[in-house]
């Protein structure tokens, strides 16, 4: 596998994992409520682990010979996004505020671990990444290389986790330190990002549904 591949993958990964989602409001709620991000986003990153794995046992090829497979995935991931969104409006993660995604302040770290694997393995766009993209990227260089299919999938997870664990430590560290003393901007931040996980997912909803 060519190092050129894995260097325009990694390009292509940077510019998704820079678009604000949900994996950046749980990261912003970490920085905001726990003493470590690590926890949270290490959760994260596991449930990216669990996408490459299903994609390295060949579940990506069964999802693109059956694209309703796909659609239902994508539409479960959505309905979770929006639910997020919904939640993150009602109750904007503050310093002191309720965690908008239902784990108590002051939770264990596995609960976070827990939390983030389920908000990252079922993020639509992860899913789009991993399920669609990737598996395609990695059979375009699969001719007389000697890498097997799954090895370069492999790779091309760990990289995408690489760039996953970089921005969202960062954005959990950032938030800890520019918004834990701002309130009012804590909560307007998470609005905004409630606000875009819920047009996230409604327009992958109606994406995937209209005719």
């Amino acid at each position: 596998m060519a190092a050129s591949s894995i260097a325009a993958f990694w390009a292509v990964s940077v510019l998704l994992v820079l678009v604000p989602g949900a994996d950046w409001a749980y990261a912003i709620t970490a920085g905001l409520r726990d003493r470590s991000v690590l926890p949270a986003v290490g959760g994260l990153m596991l449930g990216y682990v669990g996408l490459t794995l299903v994609v390295v046992a060949g579940v990506a090829a069964v999802v693109a010979s059956n694209p309703a497979v796909l659609t239902a995935l994508t539409v479960l991931g959505s309905l979770y996004l929006i639910w997020l969104g919904i939640m993150t409006l009602a109750r904007p993660a503050a310093p002191a505020s309720a965690d908008p995604s239902d784990v108590p302040a002051g939770a264990a770290p596995g609960a976070r671990l827990l939390k983030g694997a389920g908000i990252s393995g079922l993020n639509p766009k992860a899913l789009l990444l991993y399920l669609a993209l990737l598996p395609q990227f990695a059979a375009a260089h699969d001719s007389g290389n000697g890498w097997p299919l799954a090895a370069q999938i492999a790779v091309l997870g760990l990289v995408h986790m690489a760039n996953c664990g970089a921005v969202y430590t960062g954005v959990g560290v950032l938030a800890r330190t520019v918004l834990r003393a701002r309130p009012v901007v804590a909560r307007a931040v998470t609005r905004v990002s409630g606000a875009a996980m819920l047009l996230i997912g409604a327009l992958l909803l109606v994406e995937r549904l209209a005719p």
